[in-house]
């Protein structure tokens, strides 16, 4: 029968012993007892002592164990060990004599603090009145039957570093002395004792790519930040300010000339001057939290506290959003909620059990995204969640998060046929523990980051989600218009001669354009998987298709709404969006292309200057049809207004054919300033010759005692600054 001592040694090269701090180390008391190393494959280990005192342990029968016992001039104060590989020493400061992992008064359950202190912390530790500096590995793993630390440190071998079981199910250890940079997993035995895959750090702050996918330490603390201004300007509301949105993939705009990614740092030092020049005001990337799979486009992240490795360090991110916060250009990030994929480095199983997902395929795996769904109704998953949402504001300064796929979190029969979901509490598709948590996480981002903006991808008609959770809300900021895509381009893919007919679809999304805060969205899933680009979508030869695009950008300037264009849209690309290549920055060599790109710019710029294009976006006082139906001409007016009563009138021509005189009511008596044509020649138009100041004629017209004559050009929108008689 075998001992106590002899069934914890085996334990220990099991990789299988959750207690190492009562068996390790200086066991009792300093001043007596005994010293026990666990050191397999070591051939000899000596004490060293601070005060140069140098004593061997005698390697015990029982195992790979090394053992001093006290005398009376020895005390087990802080020492180090010397280990002999065979001929070769290695010295180390013992992690097992500090048993101190974190203080009893910190609270790791709130979202900060869970950010703040798992995963791997570089901290110190007192012992002996000696400060010393090392790396604090915590992990959430509550059913796991024992949890080891490996890295290249230890040569991947999970019974170097057996962790300690400490409160709640949290793992832990400190590792005195350790690299900043140094790799590190998770070797995890499951409630059974079975082995699992080596795990990534669901908090890891960094992260190498295939085929290690390894954690890496990091030191949050060095990179000095330069953007003091843009952090301490004024708390606004954001839904009153013209906000223009450029969505960017890192890996696909720009490449270098072997095909390679730029850097965050290359990608700073190339974009933010063009954002500026083109006027927009945010630039929103596609998820950048570590993704092992490329393709994904950061839809499948592992990582969702590491910025990805594949285009340099946290501080290269750093540098990245500074240098937009310097040129006055705020940054939103995509955020990913709602699932995860099944990568076994990953949350997948993670302790041996589904500790991030329902074990229920109906609740728990998305047959769409082959991924697990987060079960928010498990409060460490809501908590997790949370305080990911939190990090991205608080270390990497970011202003804003996009949350993909709110439509799937919020209904439990999403994409499902009637057999395949199982009913809330009432019987109904809500997904009350969801919902629960959006709106925690709302509120908890607004709370600690006024400034802050927060952005739903819904694609459904689910009420309120840009209203404050107080009267029932999401609490999001701001939802992407889906509605609004989907019909303006379907609208627009018809051929001019045809629009007469779909003229209630360009027209419907004005019913419900302010019951949100809405974000009129032209992104990236508009221009892959065969939809074809922006400029390829519209009908017609080249100069038409060209005019299309330019004539329906122009509409959606003057639309209620804030903007976002996908990258390459702003010149017209003809292809579509490929990831793994550059945009197709060559067609700028033609004049049509450039002029694409001159409107955008020349869009973006009266957008932001002309406080009646955005101000009151999601009020109905911001918005008067001018003309709404007249479907023949495929012919659309409207007004927008400021808050100070400031009138645009934005009149679009959806065919080919000019009109030299187009009666149009208006509500006062005055002038109309021409402010910008889409068919101007500087934007490759026709030149058709307009009127650059019209004023308003005593005659009736649309049931208005005033009214203008126009010119319109073919394909085009116009845009008029109204001026009181």
């Amino acid at each position: 029968m075998l001992s106590k001592k002899q069934k914890i040694y085996q334990s220990l090269n099991k990789a299988a012993f959750a207690d190492p701090f009562s068996f390790l180390g200086p066991y009792l008391s300093p001043e007596q007892g005994v010293l026990r190393v666990w050191m397999p494959g070591a051939t000899g280990v000596d004490l060293l002592l601070d005060d140069g005192d140098r004593r061997p342990l005698t390697k015990e029968q029982e195992g790979d164990g090394f053992v001093l016992f006290a005398e009376n001039d020895l005390k087990f104060t802080h020492y180090r060990l010397a280990i002999d590989w065979d001929g070769v020493e290695q010295v180390i400061d013992d992690p097992y004599q500090y048993h101190s992992i974190y203080a009893e008064y910190e609270d790791l359950h709130t979202p900060v603090n869970m950010y703040r202190n798992l995963g791997a912390q570089l901290v110190t530790q007192e012992r002996d009145g000696k400060t010393i500096q090392g790396t604090r590995f915590l992990v959430f793993a509550p059913h796991a039957s024992a949890c080891s630390l490996v890295g290249g440190f230890n040569q991947w071998d999970g019974r170097r570093h057996p962790m300690q079981r400490l409160d709640y199910g949290i793992w832990g250890i400190f590792i005195p002395d350790l690299p900043v940079g140094t790799q590190y997993k998770f070797e995890i035995k499951g409630p059974n004792g079975e082995g699992l895959p080596h795990k990534a750090d669901p908090w890891g702050y960094y992260s190498e790519q295939f085929p290690s996918l390894a954690s890496v330490t990091y030191d949050h603390s060095q990179y000095q930040w330069r953007d003091k201004k843009w952090q301490n300007r004024p708390v606004t509301e954001k839904r009153k300010e013209a906000l223009s949105f450029y969505e960017l993939h890192v890996g696909s705009w720009k490449r270098g000339l072997n095909n390679e990614f730029l850097t965050y740092r290359e990608l700073a030092d190339e974009l933010v001057p063009y954002l500026v020049d083109m006027g927009y005001t945010h630039v929103e990337l596609m998820p950048i939290a570590e993704h092992p799979f490329y393709g994904s486009w950061g839809y499948q992240p592992v990582g969702l506290f590491a910025p990805s490795s594949r285009y340099g360090s946290p501080d290269d991110f750093k540098y990245f959003v500074d240098l937009c916060h310097q040129a006055g250009i705020g940054v939103v990030v995509d955020w990913v909620p709602a699932h995860f994929p099944a990568d076994g480095h990953g949350l997948n199983n993670f302790d041996g059990t589904p500790l991030f997902n329902d074990p229920d395929p109906k609740r728990g795996w998305h047959q769409d995204w082959n991924s697990f769904i987060y079960d928010m109704g498990k409060e460490h998953v809501r908590r997790f969640l949370v305080a990911n949402a939190l990090f991205w504001f608080d270390f990497y300064h970011i202003d804003g998060i996009r949350v993909d796929a709110v439509a799937s979190m919020l209904y439990l029969d999403y994409s499902r046929s009637h057999d395949q979901w199982v009913p809330n509490i009432d019987g109904g598709n809500e997904n009350y523990d969801a919902i629960a948590t959006l709106k925690w996480m709302n509120e908890e981002v607004y709370r600690h980051f006024p400034n802050a903006m927060t952005i739903a991808e819904e694609s459904t008609a689910y009420p309120g989600v840009s209203a404050p959770t107080f009267v029932g809300g999401l609490g999001f900021g701001f939802k992407w218009n889906m509605g609004w895509m989907h019909d303006s381009l379907e609208y627009i893919q018809h051929e001019p001669i045809h629009r007469k007919y779909h003229h209630n679809t360009i027209t419907f999304p004005l019913i419900y354009a302010h019951s949100e805060n809405y974000i009129l969205s032209l992104s990236h899933d508009e221009v892959v998987y065969g939809k074809c680009s922006l400029h390829n979508k519209m009908p017609g030869d080249e100069w038409q298709q060209t005019a299309n695009l330019r004539a329906y950008f122009g509409y959606m300037y003057g639309q209620p709404g804030k903007k976002l264009n996908f990258m390459g849209a702003e010149f017209g690309q003809t292809g579509e969006w490929e990831h793994d290549s550059q945009l197709q920055w060559f067609l700028l060599d033609y004049e049509r292309h450039q002029g694409v790109r001159e409107l955008t710019r020349d869009l973006n710029k009266l957008y932001r200057k002309e406080k009646a294009l955005f101000e009151c976006d999601n009020e109905p006082k911001g918005f008067e049809w001018r003309l709404s139906d007249s479907a023949d001409a495929s012919v659309l007016a409207h007004e927008r207004m400021s808050e100070l009563g400031e009138r645009i009138l934005v009149i679009s021509n959806f065919t080919p054919v000019p009109h030299e005189r187009f009666r149009l009511g208006v509500p006062l008596a005055g002038s109309y300033e021409l402010l910008l044509n889409t068919d101007d020649k500087k934007y490759y138009g026709s030149s058709f010759p307009i009127t650059k100041l019209i004023k308003t004629q005593k005659v009736q017209s649309e049931g208005l005692d005033q009214s203008i004559l126009v010119q319109l050009p073919p394909l085009s929108t116009v845009f008029y600054k109204f001026k009181k008689a």
